[in-house]
C-alpha cells in the first residue's frame, strides 16, 4: 500500500515538511529532534527541532482521524516509518502521547453543565464575549465604550480597556498566546492592547466607518480589520503599521478570518460574495461567487483547503481554496443561515438559521446528518465542542442548547438568561461555556469534569 494510502486510512499528515531526512552526506545530523508537543484540538503531535545552523523550529503531524478506535500500533508504526525525526526508540512516548489524545477525544456521554456565575458586566447593552485559549480569562464589548478582562473562576474584572469613542463591537484575543487583546470600535479605529496590563499599544487607523470584524492570525503577527467602508485592512501587530488595505468588495465586509497557517485571509460581504486574499501580497486569490444573498459568516476548516459560506439566501456553500469553485451548496432550511462552523477536524460543518434549526451536514458527501429541532427563535450563533461531538447553539429564545452532532438529540438546554442569547462558545478543553446576553450578563457554565487548567499553556511537552 502506498504512503499516501496508509496516510488518508490513517490520518496522518504532516502540514510542515521538512527537505531531505535527519541525516546529510556523512551520516551528520542536519537537524535534531528537541521535544514533543502535544496538541488536543485537532488531535496532533508537534515536533521541535534544531537545524545544524541552531535554528529551531516546528513541524505538525496532523492526526484529524484519531478515533478511540484507532490501532495504536498500526499508527505508531506508520508515523515511525514516514517521519525521519522519530526514531524506534521513541516509540514509547509516541505510544504515551497517542492514548492522551484518544482519551481527549472521547465522548464523555455523562457531561453536563451547571451555571458557575452571572456577572453583570456592564451598564450598557454587550456586543461579544471571548475566552483566551485556556478559558482562565473572558472579554466583553459593550455599547459603553470600553471592553472588560474578566477572571474566569472568581469572576473578578481585571482591567477596563477603556479608549474608544464609541461602540466597542469586535473583540479578540491573541489566541494561542492571550498576551494581547484587539478591540474594534464604530469609531473607526481598532486598538491593539497587553491582555496583562490593560495598556493600549497601538491605534490602528485608516478605516472610513464602522469597524464590526477583527482577528488575529495564529502565529500572532498580523491582526485583520473589516469594516462597513467595505475594506479589510491588515495591520503588523509588532509595529501597529498598516501592511495591506484588501480593497474589491462593493459593500460592508462582515466576516472574516485566517487561515492556519497564516498566509490567507477570507471576507464576506454583504454584496453576496466572499474573496479570499493573499497576506503576503495583498492581492485578491479567488472571489468566491454564487450566493443570492448576503453572506453572514464564514470559516476556512483547519487544513485551509475548504472554506464555508453562510447568506441569507438560506444556503451554506462549501469552497475549494485552492481553485475558487463552489463544492457544494448545503440546502434545507427555510430562513436566512445565520452562522457557520467546522468542527476542528473539518469533517463535519453546522449551519443556524432564522427558521430556529441548526443543520450537521458531512463535508465529504454534503449530505445532512442531522438537524436540531427545539429552538423557539432564530439561532445567531454556534460552535462545535472541541472534541467534536457536541454543538451548542444561541437563540433568541432566551436559551442555548446543546445537541449530540450525530443523532441531533437535545442533550441540554441552558435556561436563566432574561433576552435573547447573541453569543456562546467553549473554551479549548470544552468544560468551560460562556453565553452572552441582551440582558447584559454573562453567565459562565462549568462541567461536571472541570478542573482547572495551566494559564494558557499550549501544549503538553514530551522532553526528548
Amino acid at each position: 500500500m502506498a504512503a499516501a494510502e496508509r496516510s488518508v486510512q490513517c490520518g496522518l499528515s504532516v502540514t510542515v515538511g521538512v527537505e531531505g531526512c535527519s541525516r546529510g552526506p556523512g551520516h551528520q545530523p542536519v537537524m535534531k529532534l528537541k521535544r514533543f508537543l502535544l496538541r488536543y484540538f485537532p488531535p496532533g503531535i508537534v515536533l521541535e527541532y534544531q537545524r545544524r545552523n541552531g535554528d529551531v523550529e516546528t513541524k505538525s503531524i496532523d492526526l484529524l482521524n484519531l478515533t478511540p478506535e484507532t490501532d495504536v500500533e498500526v499508527l505508531i508504526n506508520q508515523i515511525v516509518f514516514e517521519e525521519p525525526l522519530i526514531s524506534e526508540n521513541k516509540k514509547d512516548t509516541l505510544r504515551k502521547m497517542i492514548y492522551k489524545l484518544m482519551e481527549k477525544i472521547d465522548n464523555k456521554d455523562s457531561q453536563r453543565f451547571y451555571l458557575f456565575k452571572i456577572l453583570r458586566a456592564h451598564i450598557l447593552p454587550l456586543t461579544n464575549c471571548a475566552f483566551n485559549k485556556s478559558g482562565s480569562k473572558f472579554i466583553t464589548g459593550s455599547y459603553d465604550r470600553t471592553c472588560r478582562v474578566w477572571d474566569t473562576l472568581s469572576g473578578e474584572e481585571l482591567l477596563t480597556l477603556d479608549g474608544h469613542k464609541n461602540v466597542v463591537y469586535a473583540i479578540a484575543f491573541n489566541n494561542p498566546f492571550g498576551d494581547k487583546i484587539v478591540t474594534g470600535s464604530f469609531d473607526k479605529t481598532a486598538k491593539l492592547w497587553d491582555a496583562n496590563t490593560g495598556q493600549c499599544i497601538h491605534t490602528l487607523k485608516g478605516h472610513h466607518t464602522e469597524i464590526v470584524c477583527v482577528a488575529f492570525n495564529v502565529q500572532g503577527t498580523h491582526v485583520a480589520t473589516g469594516s462597513m467602508d467595505n475594506t479589510a485592512k491588515l495591520w503588523d501587530v509588532e509595529t501597529g503599521h498598516q501592511i495591506a488595505s484588501l480593497d474589491g468588495h462593493s459593500a460592508e465586509i462582515v466576516s472574516l478570518n485566517f487561515n492556519t497557517d497564516g498566509d490567507k485571509i477570507l471576507t464576506g460581504s454583504f454584496d453576496n460574495t466572499a474573496k479570499v486574499w493573499d497576506v503576503r501580497s495583498g492581492r485578491c486569490v479567488h472571489t468566491l461567487a454564487g450566493h443570492r444573498g448576503e453572506i453572514s459568516s464564514t470559516q476556512f476548516d483547519f487544513t485551509g483547503d475548504y472554506c464555508i459560506t453562510g447568506s441569507i439566501d438560506r444556503t451554506c456553500k462549501l469552497w475549494d481554496v485552492n481553485n475558487g469553485q463552489c463544492m457544494e451548496t448545503m440546502r434545507g432550511h427555510s430562513d436566512e443561515v445565520l452562522d457557520v462552523c467546522f468542527n476542528t477536524t473539518g469533517n463535519r460543518l453546522v449551519t443556524a438559521s432564522a427558521d430556529c434549526t441548526a443543520r450537521v451536514y458531512n463535508v465529504m458527501t454534503g449530505a445532512c446528518i442531522s438537524i436540531l429541532i427545539g429552538h423557539e427563535g432564530e439561532i445567531s450563533k454556534v460552535q462545535f465542542s472541541p472534541n467534536g461531538y457536541k454543538i451548542i447553539t444561541a437563540s433568541s429564545d432566551r436559551t442555548c442548547r446543546l445537541w449530540s452532532v450525530e443523532t441531533g438529540e437535545c442533550l441540554q438546554v441552558l435556561e436563566g438568561h432574561s433576552d435573547e442569547i447573541f453569543s456562546c462558545a467553549f473554551n479549548y478543553e470544552g468544560d468551560t461555556v460562556i453565553t452572552g446576553s441582551k440582558d447584559n450578563t454573562c453567565r459562565i457554565w462549568k462541567d461536571n469534569f472541570f478542573t482547572p487548567a495551566d494559564e494558557d499553556d499550549q501544549y503538553d511537552r514530551y522532553e526528548d
